[in-house]
């Protein structure tokens, strides 16, 4: 994928007008829960499928240390979805038998944003310089390669990088991957903890409830319209 914008693009044009506002040049954005229907309503969809209480997962992933550890291993590339399905049914309350394919089965749920997506590819032809940084749930969480292809300059996948959100190093890279500075970027992504080390490196950052809060705001920030 190309780190580049087209020269005399509009992004260029707004970051160095000398009479006005300097604006971003690069939008990096999450993808479950921004570039998708909420993550946690899958969650919810898949407890009940499974004959658990709607908020069981989310609550697991808040009370049980040993299930946030299998998470963050598996965001991070330490160990495969194979190899994260077994412990994490036992910590659920589920069979050994529904290990297999789990992580698929808890996303089956998810939907893509539809507003969001077309505000992404409409930066990129303004010469916006656009990359996502996604905590993956390796190979469990299925992107859509031709939003990637069609969207993106540059992508940035936690279980691949070996770290993920909120590391401060995954942003720098994220940034790097479009050939940017930290704070020429905007950073969007739904869970307020990933925004604070953004924040730090000189980002500018969004918090993603829906496309009609968040599409305005960018449109805001870069000065070209998205809709």
């Amino acid at each position: 994928m190309s780190a580049g914008a087209p020269d005399g693009s509009a992004a260029d044009a707004a970051g160095d007008a000398p009479d006005g506002p300097v604006r971003p040049r690069g939008l990096l954005i999450d993808f479950g829960g921004v570039l998708t229907t909420n993550v946690f309503e899958a969650f919810g969809d898949f407890a009940e499928a499974e004959g658990l209480e709607r908020d069981a997962i989310g609550q697991l992933f808040k009370t049980d240390r040993e299930a946030r550890n299998l998470l963050k291993d598996l965001e991070s590339g330490t160990i495969d979805t194979v190899a994260f399905g077994p412990p994490f049914v036992a910590r659920a309350g589920l069979g050994p038998d529904r290990a297999d394919g789990v992580v698929t089965r808890m996303f089956s749920a998810l939907r893509s944003d539809v507003a969001m997506a077309d505000a992404v590819r409409a930066a990129r032809r303004a010469g916006i310089r656009t990359g996502l940084i996604s905590n993956s749930w390796g190979d469990g969480m299925a992107y859509d390669q031709a939003l990637l292809d069609e969207a993106f300059d540059g992508v940035v996948l936690s279980h691949e990088e070996r770290m993920r959100k909120p590391a401060p190093e995954i942003f720098v890279i994220g940034a790097e991957r479009i050939g940017l500075r930290p704070e020429e970027c905007v950073f969007v992504d739904d869970l307020p903890f990933n925004l604070p080390p953004a924040e730090e490196l000189g980002m500018t950052t969004v918090l993603h409830r829906d496309a009609a809060e968040t599409v305005p705001r960018l449109e805001e920030l870069f000065g070209v319209p998205l809709r």
